[in-house]
């Protein structure tokens, strides 16, 4: 593999990879845009996270495309989110813009070859976009523990937010199959983005480690909540629980903020 094309389970992890090529296991959604445009890379292949509600899993091509960097999505269904090296091998192109798409990448071009081809894009300087990603606490009246809101798992906090109910934007997939990374404190409860579920049923793999840890988690369906949004998460269809989150209540198809909200307040 060239220097030019470097590997990046997440792109909240991005070091030393100006000008290159990048294979992230990231979602393709605007605030992962935000970190490639502010990585000066040359063009970025996302995973496409299912691409979801309101096709949130790539919005960060069109985000990229307006600053005319080059930008594709590998499908979920050939490769594990969160995972770069697979995505290498087994990744599919399904979306690509319009500044990919003039390196001769499209749907249907493995992964690997994608990420030769666009080393041929020309290297932008833009601006990024205004930060909007937030970390937001909520103690509703008579909870016993907070709603911990962080568009990004990266925001958590590894002190403050022990024994709380934490509520991510980002995807349920294990980076780099690591269970050190499925969450950065001892939670009371988490909830994710299933990212379609996808290939190896890998945007549920945070749900088993944290069950051994003693966390209840689930994850909302992405067609039901837009990836990258805290605030969505909370308001989608829950999609799956591990068992520790089902011994607490919470099953499949029901409303993340009923169960979530309810979690604020028991013993």
């Amino acid at each position: 593999m060239t220097p030019l094309i470097r590997l990046a389970p997440t792109l909240t992890k991005l070091s030393e990879c100006e000008g290159s090529v990048v294979v992230t296991g990231s979602h393709g959604g605007r605030y992962c845009g935000r970190l490639a445009i502010e990585g000066r890379l040359r063009a970025v292949i996302f995973n496409d996270a299912g691409v979801g509600l309101d096709r949130a899993g790539i919005a960060a091509l069109d985000l990229l495309a307006e600053r005319g960097i080059a930008a594709a999505a590998a499908s979920h269904r050939s490769c594990r989110i969160g995972d770069a090296e697979d995505m290498m091998e087994r990744g599919i192109i399904s979306f690509a813009n319009a500044f990919a798409v003039a390196c001769k990448v499209m749907a249907g071009l493995d992964c690997a070859t994608a990420a030769e081809w666009l080393i041929g894009a020309t290297l932008r300087d833009a601006d990024p976009p205004e930060a909007t990603e937030s970390r937001l606490i909520e103690l509703p009246p008579g909870a016993r523990r907070p709603l911990v809101f962080v568009d990004s798992a990266s925001l958590v906090d590894g002190m403050a937010d022990r024994g709380a109910i934490i509520v991510t934007g980002s995807h349920g997939g294990l980076v780099c199959g690591d269970p050190k990374m499925a969450l950065r404190v001892d939670g009371y409860a988490a909830a994710f983005n299933d990212a379609g579920i996808g290939i190896d049923r890998a945007g549920l793999g945070r749900l088993g480690v944290l069950d051994e840890r003693g966390i209840a988690a689930i994850t909302v369906a992405a067609m039901s909540a837009r990836i990258g949004e805290a605030r969505s998460t909370f308001e989608g269809r829950i999609s799956a629980v591990n068992e520790t989150a089902r011994r607490l209540g919470a099953c499949e198809g029901m409303r993340a903020s009923d169960v979530l909200s309810a979690w604020t307040l028991s013993g």
